[in-house]
């Protein structure tokens, strides 16, 4: 699980502007889809030493104006919450400000460590203005140039000192992690509550990793399961208008720890921007994703609702064609049995290795029927193929030029492994390499 950075701050002090330089890219595209956003709040940070996940509390403020120090105070209140690490970020042409002062003040309070972080300092004449903040009675301001990257090595030098190794999370082999995330008051609670009710299963609930998830072991039909409940998000009092936002936070921890995330959507309400948004973070980091319908007993139904209904639901997700679909109700537990079993099913392809022999015959197959295109005059040269992981299952091609395979036949060739060896309810990947001196 990866340590949460949160940029906090007045709107225009340069968060995004921050946050595209620790990202390195200032769009962050996998594909050009709705839900796996360009200009994502949130994005795992892997340039530096130590990675971490990185949020741009920016995101997450309403649209008002005119209530700007409240917006400020509950979006940093999210961020404190939320976060292990706060950057603090003003504006060195605005100087100190009353609402500065105001954050400031809160941040003090907490025990999580808080840089504070004056941008837009171009050069000495800035340097000299930034010493004013001093005034917050702080040790260290950290003079920064977001958009330049002036004194951004530093910033992330003393970062790298209170971040945790890179580990990967201990597991047993044969057990499945699940997590389960959604808006607030889509059912993710009943949802939980039926599964580990259902056939008499009996729970043993512990602590999470996460401050707002519980992890709960049991076994279905014989095998160990993990179930990574994010039920526990909740509205925090007067910080009700962005909770609902910001809570896609809890769903990013859950998810950097599951092998299979379950994508709860409200049936009266439908497919909202944060359910794209979130379940996009899930593609990105390879997870298997089942997308599950809640509350389906409710809407008025007639023998075209369900066709519908799955034809909006693709349209939305059209980044997740593989994703499986139920349509469930938790109230009444409807279809509610049939989860575990798709769980299984999407398990055993997310973690299934092909055998070589098996993906090098298939490969030959691939290239006959469509050959690559030429570049320059010569034909791109594909030698072999092997499958380099699972969780998702990632296959290597080493081939003469690995940088000038275009996307469209990336895209056949991912279509073929698919199609061949069953690989049709998760994600899976498909990378070049050279040989040799391409390597």
């Amino acid at each position: 699980m990866l340590p949460v950075v949160a940029l906090v701050g007045r709107p225009n002090v340069g968060k995004s502007t921050l946050f595209n330089r620790l990202l390195g890219k200032r769009k962050a595209i996998v594909e050009d889809f709705p839900g796996v956003t360009r200009d994502r709040h949130y994005a795992e940070v892997t340039r530096f030493a130590k990675p971490f996940l990185l949020i741009d509390t920016g995101g997450f403020e309403p649209a008002s104006e005119d209530r700007l120090l409240t917006q400020m105070r509950e979006q940093s209140r999210l961020a404190v919450e939320e976060a292990d690490i706060i950057f603090f970020l003003m504006d060195v042409r605005d100087g100190l400000t009353p609402s500065d002062e105001e954050v400031a003040k809160m941040l003090r309070k907490i025990d999580k460590p808080v840089f504070y972080v004056v941008n837009k300092v171009d050069g000495e004449k800035q340097e000299v203005s930034a010493s004013e903040f001093y005034a917050l009675g702080i040790d260290k301001v950290y003079s920064v140039s977001a958009e330049h990257g002036r004194g951004v090595t530093d910033l992330i030098a003393d970062l790298e000192l209170l971040l945790p190794p890179p580990s990967e999370v201990a597991e047993q082999e044969d057990e499945v992690r699940m997590a389960v995330i959604g808006r607030p008051n889509v059912g993710k609670s009943s949802l939980v509550n039926k599964l580990l009710g259902y056939e008499r299963v009996v729970a043993n609930p512990t602590s999470g990793t996460t401050r707002d998830s519980i992890d709960t072991p049991f076994e279905f039909d014989g095998k160990r399961y993990v179930l990574i409940d994010t039920a526990g998000i909740r509205r925090k009092g007067k910080v009700s208008q962005t909770i609902e936002k910001y809570s896609a936070v809890t769903a990013l921890k859950a998810m950097d720890r599951a092998h299979v995330v379950l994508m709860v959507i409200d049936a009266e309400e439908g497919v909202t921007d944060q359910d794209l948004s979130v379940a996009g973070y899930a593609f990105e980091r390879g997870r298997a994703l089942i997308l599950v319908v809640n509350k389906w007993d409710l809407p008025e139904k007639d023998e075209k609702t369900m066709g519908k209904y799955v034809e909006e639901v693709r349209r939305r997700f059209k980044y997740l064609p593989f994703a499986p679909l139920i349509f469930v109700s938790a109230l009444t537990g409807q279809r509610i049995n049939k989860i575990m079993p798709i769980v299984a099913e999407v398990f055993e392809e997310f973690n299934r290795r092909v055998p070589t022999a098996q993906l090098n015959k298939g490969l030959e197959e691939f290239l006959q029927k469509n050959p690559p295109s030429m570049v320059r005059g010569q034909r791109i040269k594909f030698y072999y193929a092997a499958q380099g992981a699972v969780r998702p299952p990632t296959f290597v091609l080493f081939t003469s030029r690995p940088d000038e395979v275009h996307f469209s036949y990336q895209r056949y060739l991912t279509n073929c492994f698919r199609e061949k060896f069953g690989f049709d309810r998760v994600p899976i990947r498909v990378q070049f390499k050279g040989r040799g001196k391409q390597a």
